[in-house]
């Protein structure tokens, strides 16, 4: 039985890409950080019905030791480093940290996999972030890249690593940059989920208004379940290299909104505020990613569609919002995802 080790198992990518290789057949250990908040912080993974089916340990992308010790517990065969501050806006309030957990971080984890098991797998979970200003319009693996936030910067860092690493040490490691991908497990402060979220909260009655920033900034969105089968398929390669992952679509958060408020039967424009205080400091406008690596040398392709996705999750959402109605703690405002 092949072995996988998940950092950031807790989050969505990590729930997805744990329920994914489970089927496969592996053995799934997940990297935990230490928290009193644990009942919140496994949610996605009930949520998926794989709780009891991984193996929990704790450890911190910021202490090398714990990682050392946590390769030399598990021995895994393939290691997957998703774990980071991967909230832009919340980068630019704590660059510092987002420096030390998504740029330093992953360069502990490289240095554990060489010390204790060099020949593992690694994939590290680079990001369309790092694109930032584009210097193109469809932004491929030979991109330049340009970050405009301390997370895209520190990802940058992260990619550089990997791609050192997998040269000096002639390790088998590869980074995936990976253009939006959302799903129902989606962390409410993230724009797609926001507004299901929000949506749902209008629809049940709960609150009149949802509040966005930029709606005129553009993504290339897909699913995560499609995107973490990606991470696998690199892995499976007869030599490590870098892929764009991403739909090669792109959609206005605008055309995001109205996909949405009219799968609810409502009309965005009588709820939709434009909040000058979500603004970015310095905004990504367009991301448009070109997959045709990934096509030709993984074979994959996306199989949901942005309409079905948003479906998708604004359900969930619906479901979630009117579970609190009946446990009476609903409110206006966010809770955690559940």
């Amino acid at each position: 039985m092949k072995k996988a080790l998940i950092t950031g198992i807790t989050g969505q990518d990590g729930a997805y890409l744990a329920k994914f290789l489970l089927d496969q057949g592996y053995r799934v250990f997940g990297v935990m950080r230490r928290s009193s908040t644990a009942e919140s912080t496994d949610i996605r993974l009930k949520w998926l019905q794989i709780k009891d089916k991984v193996t929990e340990i704790d450890a911190d992308l910021t202490d090398l030791s714990s990682l050392i010790r946590v390769m030399s517990d598990t021995k895994p065969d393939e290691v997957y480093n998703l774990a980071a501050q991967s909230f832009v806006k919340t980068s630019w309030q704590q660059p510092l940290l987002t420096a030390q957990v998504t740029g330093i971080g992953a360069a502990n984890m490289l240095e554990a996999v060489r010390i204790v098991k060099p020949d593992a797998r690694f994939y590290q979970a680079s990001t369309s972030e790092m694109f930032g200003l584009i210097q193109e319009e469809r932004q491929n693996e030979n991109t330049p890249f340009y970050p405009r936030s301390p997370y895209g910067a520190a990802k940058l860092y992260a990619h550089w690593m990997t791609v050192n690493y997998r040269e000096s040490f002639n390790m088998y490691a590869c980074s995936g940059i990976l253009f939006n991908h959302e799903s129902p497990l989606r962390g409410l402060e993230f724009v797609t989920r926001k507004v299901t979220d929000g949506i749902a909260r209008i629809k049940l009655g709960v609150k009149d208004e949802l509040r966005l920033g930029n709606i005129d900034a553009k993504r290339d969105w897909g699913h995560a379940r499609d995107y973490v089968r990606a991470m696998w398929l690199m892995l499976q390669q007869e030599k490590p290299d870098d892929f764009v992952i991403a739909t090669g679509r792109t959609t206005s958060v605008r055309d995001m909104c109205q996909i949405a408020f009219e799968y609810a039967g409502l009309t965005m424009d009588d709820y939709l505020v434009i909040d000058p205080d979500l603004f970015r400091p310095a905004e990504v406008e367009i991301l448009l990613g070109d997959p045709a690596k990934a096509r030709a040398k993984l074979g994959w392709q996306t199989e949901i569609t942005l309409e079905a996705m948003i479906q998708e999750m604004v359900d969930a959402d619906l479901v979630r919002v009117q579970h609190e109605l009946d446990k009476g703690t609903v409110t206006a405002d966010f809770t955690i995802a559940g």
